[in-house]
C-alpha cells in the first residue's frame, strides 16, 4: 500500500475528486495548507498599500492505495491538477506499513 499527498491549487480540487472517484478511489482526506516553492509569492495591492504573500493557498489531498492501483492515482490526479502554470503542485508517495479500520477491525487492504 502507498499513501499519496498531492499539493494542488484550490480551485481544481473538485475535478481531482471527481477523476479519483471514476476510479473508484472515495477514501481520500483534504486539508486547506499555504505555502510556496519555486512560486515563491507574490505581491498584491490593498487599499492603496503593497504587501507581499509569501505563503500561497493551497490545497492537500492524502488517500491511501493498493499498489495496483499506484501508477494510475497519481496519472489521474496529474491530468486533473494540471494547468501547465507555475504552481501547479507536487505529489509525495511514501509507503504504508499497516491500516486497521477503526470500526470492524479489518487490517491493510481490506480498510482501505
Amino acid at each position: 500500500m502507498k499513501k499519496i499527498e498531492a499539493i494542488i491549487k484550490p480551485f481544481k480540487l473538485d475535478e481531482v475528486r471527481e477523476a479519483l472517484s471514476a476510479l473508484n478511489i472515495t477514501g481520500i482526506t483534504v486539508t486547506e495548507v499555504k505555502g510556496f516553492g519555486r512560486q515563491i509569492g507574490h505581491t498584491e495591492l490593498y487599499r492603496g498599500a503593497e504587501y507581499v504573500v509569501d505563503f500561497l493557498p493551497k490545497v492537500k489531498i492524502e488517500l491511501v492505495v493498493s499498489e495496483g492501483l499506484l501508477d494510475q492515482a497519481i496519472e489521474t490526479i496529474i491530468n486533473a491538477a494540471r494547468t501547465g502554470k507555475i504552481g501547479d503542485g507536487k505529489i509525495f508517495v511514501t509507503a504504508v506499513e499497516r491500516v486497521v479500520r477503526i470500526r470492524t477491525g479489518e487490517t491493510n487492504e481490506a480498510a482501505i
